[in-house]
């Protein structure tokens, strides 16, 4: 719907309100945030187009530290960054998925972290991602997950 506001047009028609015309501004910018290679999340050549500045953030790993999240996980996701900036692998954990880490593992322990890990990577990575954490956990760990209820 923003597509016109977007480009040269600098209107949008609504057309269920009797084809009202809004204008956009003076100064009108649309600012949002993407995140490439998360599954499921794509944004149309049409739409990244229509952003005339594009910024790239990583994950900052020293800040990562900082935050007291475990070195472990910190070297596992630059590892797998490493991966996906070759790209070997399509995904990587980012700042919020360490944060989460942390927090699970103060709860459930490492493992349960490192395997939940295996269990957000899309299912095209998790085996990778799944052969990483054993080296970096020092154990073959799965996804996080419930069997079969017993009766």
């Amino acid at each position: 719907m923003l597509y016109p506001a977007m480009d040269g047009r600098r209107q949008i028609i609504l057309k269920a309100y009797k084809g009202e015309v809004i204008t956009a501004a003076d100064g009108f910018y649309v600012i949002a945030g993407h995140n490439p290679g998360v599954h499921g999340a794509v944004l149309t050549e049409a739409l990244a187009s229509r952003f005339s500045t594009q910024i790239h953030v990583e994950t900052d790993y020293d800040l990562c530290k900082k935050l007291g999240i475990d070195s472990r996980a910190v070297t596992l996701a630059r590892n797998l960054a490493n991966l996906v900036k070759k790209g070997d692998l399509g995904w990587a954990p980012q700042l919020r998925e360490l944060l989460a880490f942390q927090k699970i593992a103060e709860v459930l322990g490492a493992e349960a972290a490192f395997a939940n890990l295996i269990g957000i990577a899309p299912l095209e990575d998790r085996d990778h991602v799944a052969e990483l954490v054993a080296r970096t956990a020092g154990k073959e760990l799965t996804a996080l997950a419930v069997g079969k209820q017993m009766r």
